[in-house]
């Protein structure tokens, strides 16, 4: 049971990230006539010079970066990019018929507001281990054998794209455009996904440590390491759990000590860099 409502859980966090990122792309950049970067922009240019559909030029495109994704990444990553794929594609084919006209008239903030929804919902499926495919899988597959920003290896990939549209404009003032709504997608990517990586750790001091050591484990299925300590003032011995999570887990980890001893002593700290099962993968730096 408990496997079945975590796949649920990833594929609606997947939804979710395709919904946020069609919604950046149609509601936004489109109507302004904006070529984006990756295979979303490429799409979208050819729909302004040959009128084709949008969603469905996505989906032809990237068919053969699903084969690529399968043999890289693996079959699991291939499955959930499917599905990142499809789901994308059907979102921006119904929200593309919906948005004639930009939710913002502004270009300029349209622009702004639109490459943040696109690398916000990026980076919500990256978090899940897929892609809503394009430049995505290239950039995903670059990233298992070289530690680099995701965010600025999709600009550069972006910029060769956006420069494309002045062959169909004949204008600079939609490249730029293009370049800071690709900017600003690729800030807000690396955002979500470094604010997802932080860590912190614990030390609870608490007569209730069993309690608290077991829910952790399996609430979390987080690792938890006991330390054996003597109080100096009182020279009584003290058991101290030592716990490593994840930021986003903080209010769980909080819960249930506040649930087990609310009296517990807690000292939290912030972590620069976790490596090792559950978290990070050494990267040997070239």
């Amino acid at each position: 049971m408990k496997s079945i409502l975590g796949f649920i859980k990833v594929y609606f966090i997947i939804s979710l990230g395709t919904f946020i990122n069609a919604i950046g792309w149609t509601a936004f950049i489109i109507p302004h006539k904006v070529v984006g970067g990756g295979l979303s922009g490429l799409s979208a240019l050819i729909n302004f010079s040959t009128g084709f559909p949008i969603g469905l030029g996505y989906l032809i495109m990237n068919f053969f970066m699903i084969i690529l994704a399968i043999k890289f990444i693996g079959a699991q990553f291939g499955l959930k990019t499917i599905y990142g794929i499809l789901s994308s594609s059907l979102m921006i084919s119904i929200f593309e018929n919906i948005f004639k006209e930009s939710v913002v008239h502004d270009e300029f903030m349209a622009i702004i507001l639109g490459g943040a929804l696109i690398g916000a919902g990026l980076g919500v499926v990256f978090s899940q281990g897929a892609t809503t495919g394009g430049t995505d899988i290239i950039v995903s597959i670059i990233m298992k054998y070289k530690d680099i920003s995701p965010g600025k290896l999709l600009l550069l990939i972006d910029i060769i794209i956006i420069s494309s549209s002045y062959l169909i404009f004949g204008s600079i003032e939609k490249i730029i455009y293009g370049v800071v709504s690709m900017a600003v997608a690729s800030y807000a990517l690396d955002i979500l996904l470094e604010g997802n990586k932080q860590s912190v750790h614990y030390f609870i001091f608490s007569e209730k440590y069993e309690k608290i050591a077991q829910r952790i484990t399996c609430d979390l299925s987080r690792g938890v390491t006991l330390l054996k300590g003597i109080g100096w003032y009182t020279k009584s011995e003290k058991n101290v759990l030592m716990v490593i999570v994840r930021k986003n887990e903080m209010p769980f980890v909080m819960k249930i000590i506040h649930e087990e001893d609310p009296k517990a002593f807690i000292s939290l700290g912030n972590v620069m860099g976790i490596y090792g099962k559950g978290f990070e993968t050494i990267r040997a730096k070239k």
